[in-house]
């Protein structure tokens, strides 16, 4: 042991091991610090070796995005030297370079490309509020990220990104980088450059005649340019113009008069929107540049001059015959004479919910309007609402089948509100197909009061279809609080023909960057309903086409196996007597319908509220008209199968119901005279697999033997009674799963043999009951196993389908 030679040297001994540890982590922590900034270094130098070089051509004219077709041809590019109209900075006036610098970069004439103050706010707010509450990019980096860079949100891309500003503050001035943003931002409506969208939204060529709210107006657009359209979107436009002139005011860059003055302003009083010359396939390319702005990781700023590549799933020729029916009278001459008349046309791939054409607007240069009529919500959908929110969940949650009966009598709202079908007549009972052809109102009520109104929304939302609100019973008749669109409903409508899977509509495949990045944007699929309900529907559809009682014969095409709805919504009593509309006027009209290749759904109606305008005569077949040429078209030289009849689906009677859950009839004909009426012709349209019959002839050989030489006491008789009447169950069993008919002919030989003995007799027959009792019981649970084939998306809402003979009974009562 170590001698000290006083107590102050120990301590100091001791002392120094204390300390000798908390050296060692310090400079153990300092050494990886150290290491750890090197790596960091000298990998953040790597990174920014890799940034492009600064090219003053495309800071100034940025390249726009190509579009490519379903088969990659380049359908065009989106910016064209008539949709740009360059501005130098000194014919910018102050006002209008304000309201950017507020909204976009407070400080901007104050940092170097790289603002750290605004990089701590925004790390402080994206703490507090969230990661992506605040941004802190420049004006400067929003340039050469537009310019030069993909939109990754990667380390390497920012420090690109940052790099690369700072390279552009020590080579151009703040004017010259504020002159070069200004003409290559994005303002929507094929406008690049605040010189365009000052033409575009306010006719205006000079800068100067632009208001401070006119400035606000186009600073508000960038961000996000399809949402803050003004012309498209009003209501949010103006919400972040305000928002743009509280913060010139707060910033001091206009006064307080002046703010006032500019937000007092309607925006609609305030545009003047003048369409772009020559827009081909505008519709179409308009919901295309909206899918590309929703993608996951890309910011609006990033894709309209950054050179990109989109790859659609536009078919030119289908595109092509739909322009050329809609917007011309060429094809349909019975269209109004009204500049007010609309359409909305989607058709998608029915398989994979592509869409291959659309036409969102009667005028030939289709942006007049600035309103895509085939993606906003037009109008009410009508009777097009009764598969998706009536008949299609009875049919799934309540295993209705398509003969299921409804008594079409007066009825009434839970509310107390009388329905009266079109025209006021009653039909008394009948089939859920038959209501469904005709478009008989009552059934369908009934069908939606039945199955409860939070199934059947949670039906429709799951076939894309989005409710602001609660959906009430009136929602039955296609009684919509807010309108419905053709995309939104001809993607429901191929979920009926594409076996129950769901599909989103989509234009955009993919888009490719210059640097190489891809992002794929098609949808995930999504099985929403049993196969067997999706083919039931389709079954009962093809009838509103192909039925003499059938409202949609007016679309029906000739050898092509085809299932549709027709829609059409009415005017209020009041409406009619305000506005002098005539017997038989109506405000929409629709058509919806699908093969196995395609689906299309035709909205037609006006840009206005309703009042004096409507349809009437052969002006309501317009809709049928425009499905039926187009549809024929494009199914030309197809080759298109018919609706594929799942195992799951049994008939009786021609109609079809899940094999798993008979209706009452057929359980009531199975309990009188076995399964030989309703049998399926053959095993696999049962959905089960075919089983071998067991061999049983010397039994029946055997058993006639004993019954012949029936001789001797009592407990014999019995004996042997009891042994037969096992065997004739057996063999009854097995003919009932052969759908045979031998089952009445072994009881009657039965019954003639036991005449000796009543007692006997009773006893036997109480014997069979208990059996068939049985028998019956393992059927059921048989059928209903074999029922899960029905729909692998949902085994476990399945097992809970039963058949209540009760519940049954109260809904044919009802």
């Amino acid at each position: 042991m170590a001698q000290h030679r006083s107590r102050t040297e120990k301590r100091r001994a001791e002392e120094k091991k204390k300390r000798s540890p908390i050296k060692k982590v310090l400079f153990t922590f300092i050494g990886v610090l150290v290491v750890g900034l090197v790596v960091m270094t000298a990998a953040g130098a790597a990174m920014i070796s890799e940034a492009p070089e600064l090219n003053a051509e495309e800071l100034t004219f940025a390249e726009g995005a190509t579009i490519y077709d379903m088969n990659d041809n380049e359908l065009g590019r989106l910016q064209g030297s008539e949709n740009r109209t360059y501005q130098e900075i000194d014919a910018v006036p102050e006002h209008l370079r304000n309201a950017f610098i507020a909204v976009e970069d407070s400080r901007f004439y104050e940092h170097s490309g790289i603002d750290m103050y605004r990089i701590g706010g925004a790390i402080v707010s994206n703490i507090t509020d969230g990661f992506g509450s605040e941004g802190a990019s420049t004006i400067t980096q929003q340039l050469v990220q537009q310019a030069f860079l993909s939109s990754d949100q990667s380390i390497e891309r920012k420090l690109q990104e940052q790099w690369l500003a700072l390279q552009m503050e020590q080579q151009y001035t703040k004017d010259e980088i504020l002159e070069m943003y200004l003409n290559s931002s994005y303002f929507d409506s094929s406008a690049w450059g605040v010189g365009e969208a000052a033409i575009r939204y306010f006719n205006k060529e000079d800068l100067d005649e632009l208001t401070v709210a006119d400035a606000a107006v186009l600073a508000a657009i960038p961000r996000r340019p399809s949402y803050y359209n003004p012309q498209n979107n009003p209501e949010e436009a103006e919400e972040r113009r305000d928002l743009v002139i509280s913060m010139m005011e707060e910033q001091q860059l206009i006064s307080e008069d002046e703010a006032t003055d500019a937000m007092a302003v309607d925006i609609e009083e305030q545009l003047d929107y003048t369409p772009p010359d020559n827009v081909a396939y505008q519709s179409i390319i308009d919901q295309v540049m909206e899918e590309v702005e929703n993608i996951e990781g890309i910011e609006t700023s990033d894709l309209y001059a950054d050179g990109f590549d989109i790859y659609t799933t536009i078919d030119p020729e289908a595109q092509e015959i739909a322009q050329d029916v809609i917007q011309s009278d060429e094809y349909i001459d019975q269209y109004p004479d009204s500049d007010d008349f609309q359409v909305g046309f989607s058709l998608l791939d029915t398989e994979s919910g592509a869409i291959r054409a659309m036409v969102g607007n009667r005028e030939e240069t289709e942006e007049e309007r600035g309103l895509n009529y085939a993606t906003a919500a037009s109008g009410s959908p009508g009777s097009t609402i009764k598969p998706i929110l009536d008949y299609g969940p009875a049919i799934e949650e309540l295993d209705w089948y398509t003969g299921e009966t409804i008594d079409d009598e007066p009825h009434e709202y839970s509310n107390g509100t009388s329905i009266r079908n079109y025209g006021g007549s009653y039909s008394g009972e009948v089939s859920m197909r038959e209501a469904l052809v005709r478009s008989l109102n009552i059934p369908a009520v009934k069908a939606i009061q039945e199955v409860g109104l939070e199934d059947a929304q949670t039906f429709g939302e799951s076939l894309g279809l989005d409710f602001e609100q609660n959906i009430t019973e009136g929602y039955a008749l296609g009684g919509f609080s807010q309108g419905v669109s053709s995309m939104d409903m001809a993607g429901a409508y191929a979920a009926f023909g594409n076996e129950g899977t769901y599909n989103e509509p989509y234009t955009v495949r993919n888009v490719e960057f210059r640097d190489g990045e891809e992002i794929d944007n098609r949808p995930e699929s999504d099985q929403v309903m049993y196969e067997s309900t999706a083919y039931m529907m389709s079954d009962m559809l093809t009838g509103v086409v192909d039925d003499s009682s059938g409202t949609g014969q007016r679309a029906n095409i000739e050898g092509l196996p085809l299932a549709g709805k027709t829609g059409t919504s009415n005017f209020t009593p009041e409406d009619q007597e305000n506005y002098g509309i005539p017997d038989g006027g109506v405000p929409d009209v629709w058509f919806n319908g699908y093969t196995t290749d395609y689906t299309a759904a035709v909205w037609t109606g006006f840009d206005s509220e309703h009042g004096s305008d409507y349809l009437i005569g052969e002006e309501r077949d317009i809709a049928q008209d425009i499905f039926r040429i187009i549809m024929s078209n494009v199914h030309e030289g197809e080759g298109t199968e018919d609706f594929s009849r799942p195992n799951s689906v049994c008939e009786t009677d021609g109609e079809l119901y899940r094999c798993g859950n008979p209706p009452e009839e057929v359980m009531e004909e199975d309990d009188e005279e076995g399964t030989e009426e309703e049998t399926p012709e053959t095993p696999e349209e049962e959905g089960i697999e075919e089983e071998e019959p067991e061999e049983d002839d010397e039994d029946d050989e055997e058993d006639e033997d004993d019954e012949e030489d029936e001789e001797g006491d009592e407990e014999e008789d019995e004996e042997e009674e009891e042994n037969d009447e096992e065997d004739d169950e057996e063999d009854v069993d097995e003919d009932e799963e052969e759908g045979e008919e031998e089952e009445e002919e072994d009881e009657d030989e039965s019954e003639e043999e036991d005449e000796e003995s009543d007692e006997e007799e009773d006893e036997s027959e109480e014997e069979e009951e208990e059996e068939e009792e049985e028998d019956e019981d393992e059927n059921g649970e048989n059928e209903d196993e074999e029922d899960d084939e029905d729909a692998e998306y949902d085994e476990e809402e399945e097992n809970e389908v039963e058949v209540m003979e009760e519940d049954e009974e109260d809904e044919t009562d009802e």
